[in-house]
C-alpha cells in the first residue's frame, strides 16, 4: 500500500499538490452539544458570567478552522477565502448545533478546516458552560458536503 504521508524512506512528508488543478473547493461540517437544562437555560438568557457564550464559539469555530494546520499534521496552510459558522438552538434536547462552512479557491480540500473549527467551537461551549454541568456531551462532528477538487462532490 502506498500511504500518501510517506515518503520512500518511511518518513512523514506533507502531500505535494503543486501539480492539482487549482478549483473552487467547499467543506461544510457540523456538530452538537447537549447540556443540562439549567446550563442550557444560561447560555439561551445570556447569563454566563464568562460572556457570551454562542457569539464567542462562533468567534473560536472561525479560528480554529484559521487554525487548522497548526492542530492537525500535514494539514496545508491554506488562504480560506470565506468561513461562515451558524449556531442553532435545540431546544426539545437543550443544545445546539453549530455548523461551519469553509470556502476556498485552491489545491486541497477544506474539510479538516470545516471539522476543526465545529470542534472548536463546540469545546468553546464546554469551557464556557462547565461550571453548570459538566456532563454535556458533545457529539455527532461530521463532514455534510464537500465539493470541489478530483473527488467531486460529498453529501451525507
Amino acid at each position: 500500500m502506498n500511504l500518501t504521508h510517506l515518503d520512500d524512506n518511511n518518513r512523514p512528508k506533507m502531500v505535494d499538490v503543486s501539480s492539482k488543478v487549482e478549483t473552487t473547493r467547499i467543506a461544510v461540517a457540523t456538530g452538537t452539544i447537549t447540556m443540562s437544562k439549567e446550563a442550557f437555560d444560561n447560555v439561551v438568557n445570556n447569563q454566563n458570567k464568562k460572556g457570551p457564550v454562542i457569539q464567542t464559539a462562533v468567534i473560536a469555530a472561525i479560528m480554529g478552522a484559521k487554525k487548522t494546520p497548526e492542530l492537525i499534521p500535514m494539514c496545508h496552510p491554506l488562504l480560506l477565502s470565506g468561513i461562515n459558522c451558524d449556531v442553532e438552538q435545540l431546544n426539545q434536547i437543550c443544545g445546539f448545533k453549530l455548523t461551519l462552512t469553509a470556502k476556498l479557491s485552491g489545491q486541497t480540500g477544506v474539510e479538516m478546516e470545516a471539522l476543526t473549527g465545529v470542534s472548536i467551537g463546540l469545546l468553546t461551549i464546554y469551557d464556557m458552560v462547565k461550571a453548570i454541568d459538566k456532563g454535556m456531551v458533545i457529539s455527532d462532528v461530521r463532514l455534510e458536503h464537500k465539493s470541489g477538487g478530483k473527488s467531486g462532490e460529498y453529501n451525507r
